[in-house]
């Protein structure tokens, strides 16, 4: 792409670093990760989940078209930041709407979702609709999302199964969009020369997500904490709470982190790894660390009672929904299996099926105790030099 035309960003690696106005963006989905947390806890049970995963996936794509969008256009110009901070006043309505998407708020939601949507790509597409490439690029990304804009809208006019099922329709659109290369009739798909991306920017931004989730869950601890009496057991689960959060930061942070940046800025078609490692891969990880938060939440406030089932189960699938996605994210990145990740894995699906034998917080602990073993064991290996993350 030539940056001889208005508003894109330089391709440099080195050139790219995320700018304020996109950490700014990024605060409106502190809210929407609160808002989550908020709709899980009330209804904690597999159909809430559903629930919560569907609108999980549909915020983090609207995310992630962001990510693809200044990655390519420079969120400085003037043009551009007016485009992105009206992304962020929809999304705003948006993630108030989460709680209640499913009952009075489902129109609000949609609407608010294909605004933020279709209105930002629609206005992206103006102001570079004579490039050479990135004009059809746009053009066939404003057809799929308007494409899956019907189906959210008529979603939000549907009531109950009907909704969920006009929403499951438009979240696989969505998804089908950028894994088919926006292929339109006619217009074609587009070639990976034309989705080329800086890897750098793309990684650093989805690392900012993450960090942002992780705050969440010191969000979590800290008002549960908060909000009962002090005791020795509560003080307890905070503590197991917060190395749990700190052994998921460690995990993802550590070493794999820069070495994921390494890998997409040398690779020879970034947005593939663009689309699988970080696109795809980052939701069972986000996902976790939202029902770790959770977990933290249930337990530090009530951890001398009587936990329900799906309660209980939260302790566990936290940490393994986050441990499957980064055993998948390190395998296309690095193309190496993890071997801590799957024991762990295998452990806490051991945990998950004999978990009526345990008290919550001791199984809490058990689960801590599966993470913080496999943050030890990237640092000895870290340390020893079996890095097992090589840069291809």
């Amino acid at each position: 792409m030539s940056e001889s035309w208005p508003y894109l960003r330089a391709r440099a690696e080195a050139a790219t670093p995320v700018t304020f106005v996109e950490l700014f963006f990024d605060l409106v989905y502190v809210f929407a990760i609160t808002q989550f947390s908020q709709l899980l806890l009330e209804d904690l049970s597999w159909h809430g989940a559903f629930r919560v995963g569907l609108l999980l996936v549909a915020m983090w794509q609207a995310w992630m078209y962001v990510t693809w969008m200044t990655n390519w256009l420079d969120p400085e110009s003037m043009p551009v930041r007016v485009v992105l901070l009206g992304t962020m006043l929809a999304a705003l309505v948006v993630s108030a709407s989460i709680p209640a998407a499913f009952d009075s708020r489902g129109l609000w939601f949609a609407g608010g979702y294909v605004v933020m949507q279709v209105g930002r790509t629609v206005a992206i597409l103006c102001l570079v609709r004579r490039h050479p490439s990135l004009g059809v690029i746009f053009l066939k990304v404003t057809i799929w999302l308007a494409a899956s804009g019907v189906l959210w809208v008529a979603g939000g006019f549907a009531e109950g199964r009907d909704r969920e099922l006009f929403w499951m329709a438009a979240v696989t659109v969505d998804n089908l969009a950028p894994i088919s290369g926006f292929w339109v009739p006619r217009l074609g798909k587009t070639a990976p020369a034309d989705q080329a991306i800086t890897g750098s920017h793309m990684a650093q931004r989805c690392h900012l997500f993450v960090m942002i989730a992780l705050g969440e869950t010191v969000i979590a601890i800290g008002v549960a904490f908060a909000g009962r009496e002090p005791t020795g057991t509560a003080l307890a689960a905070l503590v197991l709470a917060f190395l749990e959060c700190v052994a998921l930061w460690w995990i993802y942070f550590d070493r794999a982190a820069r070495s994921g940046v390494q890998v997409i800025s040398r690779s020879d078609d970034p947005a593939r790894l663009g689309r699988s490692a970080y696109n795809f891969l980052h939701i069972p990880m986000v996902a976790g660390i939202i029902a770790v938060a959770v977990a933290d939440d249930v337990v530090i406030a009530h951890s001398t009672e009587q936990l329900s089932a799906p309660a209980v189960l939260t302790i566990v699938v936290g940490p393994a929904l986050f441990l499957a996605g980064d055993l998948f994210f390190k395998r296309a990145l690095f193309g190496s299996v993890s071997r801590s990740r799957v024991g762990a894995l295998a452990v806490l699906v051991l945990f998950a099926a004999t978990q009526q034998w345990f008290s919550p917080l001791v199984l809490f602990g058990l689960t801590t105790a599966v993470v913080l073993v496999v943050a030890a064991v990237d640092t000895v290996e870290g340390l020893s030099g079996d890095v097992g993350l090589t840069v291809r």
